[in-house]
């Protein structure tokens, strides 16, 4: 079970980094900026998301005393 919440959390980074690289370049190409917005509201969920993911994992495997 660890194993497989370990890939989901380095899928939704790497989730992440894709959204983050996608509206830079987009900025950076004078894109629509509508577009950007979007991208980087995404970007702020899927880190929710990831941050939760580990939270959850923390929690369910760490050290018990």
């Amino acid at each position: 079970m660890q194993g497989a919440y370990n890939i989901l959390i380095f899928i939704g980074l790497a989730v992440v980094a894709f959204i983050l690289g996608w509206g830079i370049v987009n900025m950076f190409r004078g894109g629509d900026p509508n577009m950007s917005q979007k991208l980087m509201r995404a970007r702020v969920i899927a880190q929710a998301i990831v941050v939760l993911l580990i939270v959850i994992a923390m929690y369910v495997f760490g050290t018990r005393s």
